[in-house]
């Protein structure tokens, strides 16, 4: 019967993690729905955190408890921990705190002070690129078995494709914001180019390459000599 609560409190959480990712919310708003929704299903977890790794940084991206954020960050800090263990071997870790003093002691003693007993952390990674982990803080010793580890692979999933998306989406605009910026800067040089044109009774080539002469004499990007030029040109006028 306990088995069976389980599974529905399981099916229940991720119906509504599918709704939050479904839903195009910045990346920190999705990843802590995940995180309060593993800390409904994961059986003794008494607060969740999903640790992000960006080189040799590492950071806590959402957390359900303000005192886990502050174990997390005694991991970085010493740059050894059960977190990040998991990030760096793409393995589970699953382990009991007082047993972790010779291991990780930072940890066991930030750990310790909380009242937290027993620690699971999964990976987050697609391929070979690693994300970070999410890691479980149980304050009970006997909190976690394989059931638990099978259910935060299913959101470990979840929050790596999460944030392989918002990866995806936030290079996707900063791709239109460079066209963008790229078109704008075409439009100025044409603009430029024709006021010389104009004025000078010259071919496009040659305007073109008066504008590329001054750029390379001053130091000065193309567009930036075009803007001068158009800005005195404009100033004449007045």
């Amino acid at each position: 019967m306990e088995s069976a609560a389980r599974l529905d409190e399981a099916s229940a959480a991720l119906e509504d993690l599918q709704g939050v990712l479904a839903t195009e919310e910045p990346i920190q708003e999705a990843l802590q729905g995940l995180a309060e929704a593993a800390v409904r299903v994961i059986a003794d977890a008494g607060a969740v955190s999903i640790t992000i790794v960006d080189g040799e940084n590492a950071s806590t991206a959402a957390s359900t408890s303000d005192e886990v954020i502050r174990i997390d960050a005694e991991q970085y800090a010493s740059g050894e921990g059960p977190c990040l263990e998991a990030a760096r071997t793409i393995a589970p870790v699953r382990v009991a705190v007082a047993e972790a003093h010779d291991r990780w002691p930072v940890f066991a003693a930030a750990a310790e002070k909380a009242g937290v007993l027993a620690y699971l952390s999964a990976p987050l990674a697609v391929g070979e690129d690693i994300l970070g982990s999410l890691n479980v803080y149980g304050y009970v010793d006997e909190a976690f078995d394989p059931y638990d580890e099978a259910l935060l692979r299913l959101f470990t999933t979840a929050a790596s494709g999460a944030i392989t998306a918002a990866r995806r989406s936030t290079r996707s605009r900063q791709i239109i914001t460079n066209l963008t910026k790229a078109l704008v800067s075409r439009a100025e040089i044409d603009q430029a180019k024709g006021a010389l044109m104009a004025v000078h009774g010259i071919e496009p080539d040659v305007a073109f390459q008066r504008l590329v002469e001054e750029s390379q004499t001053t130091n000065t990007k193309l567009v930036e000599v075009a803007r001068r030029l158009l800005e005195s040109l404009r100033e004449k006028a007045e």
